[in-house]
């Protein structure tokens, strides 16, 4: 019997690419405080009457461009990363640990799996937020979703909650080593683009950390790279609603960066940890539409870590480094 139990847990997917699925999971993301810091009483009708008709169709459109035949990728790669995940630590603590994933807004949701670890005798859980970077809009949502589903518990195991690992050396070697498979291939000419998500800029006025957390992911692996900083960039992705987001915007810089110069780019996505339709569509396919159309002449997608090896053995140092 495993006495320790990790939870790989990550934002989640619709079901299928169909506007109904799509629809049911974005009520529950877009609902959820911790993801929109707007009075419920204002936004709650919103969503309902105008965002999810009108964002449903169209982001079901773009999930079945990227669907593949297991599902939906972030499903799909972070089932593979939980495997690969299961067998690095089982080669470096045979039997000792068991490794679910769970995510916030579809099934697995978080409180079944954290049940599921318990219900198979975990006297110690890790909960592993795989977002690189923290914010109150991911990783503090999976710290209330833990609060609440252990609200009635009678008895607790020991629960340690890992905050981010923006600059764990062993995952920026392993992001470092994706750049350079890529060169070997291709050649290094290309301009370096590492694209996160972005946030509104009033969760950083707040005391949201994720913006230097960002950057701080990027100096890294930059370094890393031996990196001049006419060889790469940083930029934010993903903007929704009429906030102020953290800026550069993505695709204002695809846009811009041929008119610079620029014709050959790579990007990379160094906040995900698995791909998911922030990578696969909205990057892969429109930012290189976006790019291209703008002047450039080669757009190279550089996926994310997902099942790598190296990713395993960062996310296995990580979890050992506390037990």
């Amino acid at each position: 019997m495993a006495r320790t139990g990790v939870l790989l847990v990550n934002t989640g997917t619709p079901d299928a690419p169909r506007a109904p699925e799509v629809r049911r999971f974005l009520r529950r993301f877009l609902s959820d405080p911790r993801v929109v810091e707007l009075p419920r009483v204002f936004w709650l009708p919103l969503l309902n009457a105008v965002v999810l008709p009108v964002r449903g169709p169209k982001s079901a459109r773009k999930y079945r461009n990227i669907w593949m035949d297991g599902g939906s990728p972030l499903a799909v790669y972070s089932e593979q990363l939980r495997v690969s995940l299961q067998q690095r630590l089982d080669q470096l603590r045979p039997g000792a640990i068991q490794v679910a994933n769970g995510f916030l807004y579809s099934d697995p949701l978080l409180p079944a799996a954290l049940q599921s670890l318990r219900d198979a005798g975990a006297e110690r859980i890790v909960v592993f937020p795989v977002y690189p970077q923290a914010s109150g809009s991911t990783t503090g949502a999976v710290f209330d979703q833990v609060a609440a589903a252990s609200r009635r518990w009678r008895e607790f195991p020991h629960l340690q909650l890992i905050g981010n690992y923006c600059e764990e050396p062993a995952y920026i070697a392993a992001l470092a080593s994706s750049v350079r498979e890529h060169w070997q291939r291709q050649g290094r000419e290309a301009l370096l683009l590492m694209s996160f998500h972005g946030i509104p800029h009033r969760y950083v006025r707040a005391g949201d950390q994720y913006e230097a957390q960002c950057r701080a992911t990027a100096a890294a692996l930059a370094e890393a790279l031996q990196l001049q900083p006419h060889q790469w960039r940083l930029s934010f992705q993903s903007r929704f609603g009429a906030d102020r987001w953290l800026s550069p915007a993505t695709d204002s810089v695809l846009r811009a960066l041929p008119g610079e110069g620029v014709r050959l780019l790579d990007v990379i996505c160094p906040g995900f940890a698995v791909d998911c339709l922030e990578t696969l569509e909205e990057i892969a396919l429109e930012g290189r539409h976006t790019f291209l159309a703008a002047g450039g002449e080669r757009f190279t997608y550089l996926p994310a870590l997902n099942a790598r090896a190296d990713h395993a053995d960062a996310f296995a140092k990580r979890i050992l480094s506390d037990l």
